[in-house]
């Protein structure tokens, strides 16, 4: 079941970070009871970043990318993201909510972050409904591709073809803990991999940047045999 409003006023992002929620954008979220296993409940919400590209793609966005873990880019800057909770029901099972938010005619300002509207070359603007109706879309058949954990496999190939900085210099912080590294990809469960002077790291949860003269922006698709070798 999808729910769409119009405007919200206590929208929130990933760790209870509040997400500005004026009329003129989308926010919508698929509520899901028992869509796969817990153990693999998060990789849903590389599943929506693929959805949210394809149907950027789709409706002629230019400059539309993924960051780790669940941001969509346009022209360098944030224009969507994505939150997955759970919520235990009881009696074994669980449901999922999978929100997302897309800038369609206003972006905040003053964050520490640079936000932007998904726009069609020339900066034409794209709906709300156009982007909603096109999620829906993509988000059954990247389900489809998954098949509730199966085939992580195949929506991870897809994420790294969307993905913005792949070998190149980024930054994570996670609390206090800041550091720099080259982004290798993401392993079979979608942690992000860094080489850093330690070695190669796996990091499960962080916020990222990308780093002055990175790959802000997409690049053509990755061939298979030239994604990033993470573990398998």
């Amino acid at each position: 079941m999808w729910i769409v409003a119009e405007e919200q006023t206590a929208g929130k992002g990933r760790r209870g970070r509040a997400w500005i929620s004026p009329r003129g954008n989308l926010y919508a979220s698929c509520v899901m009871i028992d869509p796969c296993p817990r153990s693999v409940g998060a990789q849903l919400g590389f599943v929506a970043g693929v959805a949210l590209a394809r149907a950027a793609r789709d409706l002629g966005a230019t400059e539309v990318g993924l960051k780790w873990p669940n941001d969509l880019l346009s022209h360098g800057a944030k224009s969507a993201g994505v939150l997955v909770e759970g919520f235990a029901l009881g009696g074994g099972r669980a449901a999922c909510v999978v929100g997302v938010g897309v800038n369609c005619a206003e972006a905040p300002n003053g964050l520490s972050y640079p936000t932007s509207c998904l726009t069609r070359e020339g900066g034409h603007e794209v709906g709300p409904s156009e982007v909603f109706d096109r999620l829906v879309q993509r988000f059954g058949e990247a389900l489809d591709i998954w098949r509730a954990g199966e085939a992580f496999d195949r929506i991870r190939a897809l994420w790294l073809d969307y993905a913005l900085g792949l070998g190149e210099r980024i930054a994570i912080k996670n609390g206090a803990d800041q550091r720099e590294g080259m982004f290798e990809g993401i392993d079979a469960t979608g942690r992000l991999l860094m080489r850093s002077e330690d070695g190669l790291e796996t990091i499960e949860a962080a916020d990222l940047w990308l780093m002055p003269g990175s790959g802000a922006r997409p690049r053509p698709a990755l061939s298979a045999s030239h994604r990033p070798k993470g573990p398998i």
